[in-house]
């Protein structure tokens, strides 16, 4: 059986998670607590709020869908990253930190896992998914806020698309797609 493992579950890992629902072996990763400001842009409800997200990710998707999802509720860090990640078959990157990618990819790369990295810029001018050989931790975007009043939803739920996309098309045929995604067109890179 797959293992899929989803780091993330914000903006896009939330509806990345919604979207990969049909797929057996799902895992979550995420050390944050649901705000009330998440509610705008992620898919979590009012009645999590307060909660943990890779917990309140599990429970939604067995209340809504009847989904089985592990949780993992805690920080990714280099002394747990073989405990979460290990054994995957596919890591799907949905972080919004530097300090988190770089310790995905110094996982995944030497343990020849796939992982497939999404990111997206903080206006909603840019969204990427892109494979661990095309990937850069980009140092400019490090701790921004990204889209957390709404206004971008619409392009997170696309990016997100593309995401799903290329982590069923990888599952089905091995292939990667890549994409580069922007509110008025999509780039795909292979």
């Amino acid at each position: 059986m797959n293992r899929i493992v989803i780091v993330g579950v914000g903006a896009l890992g939330s509806h990345v998670l919604l979207l990969l629902r049909n797929h057996p072996g799902l895992t979550v990763c995420d050390f944050d607590k649901i705000e009330s400001k998440n509610l705008m842009s992620q898919f979590h409800t009012t009645m999590t709020l307060g909660r943990n997200k890779a917990q309140a990710a599990q429970q939604t998707m067995r209340g809504l869908f009847g989904v089985a999802v592990a949780p993992f509720p805690h920080k990714l860090t280099t002394d747990n990253v073989g405990v979460i990640l290990g054994g995957a078959t596919l890591v799907i990157d949905c972080t919004d930190n530097v300090e988190a990618r770089r310790v995905i990819q110094g996982y995944v790369i030497p343990n020849k896992i796939p992982c497939l990295h999404g990111g997206l810029a903080a206006d909603g001018t840019l969204g990427r998914v892109v494979w661990s050989e095309q990937f850069q931790p980009d140092e400019a975007g490090a701790g921004q806020a990204t889209c957390e009043n709404g206004e971008h939803l619409p392009f997170i739920g696309m990016v997100s698309a593309y995401m799903a996309q290329a982590a069923q098309r990888f599952l089905r045929t091995g292939e990667r797609w890549a994409f580069h995604i922007m509110p008025d067109k999509v780039l795909r890179l292979s």
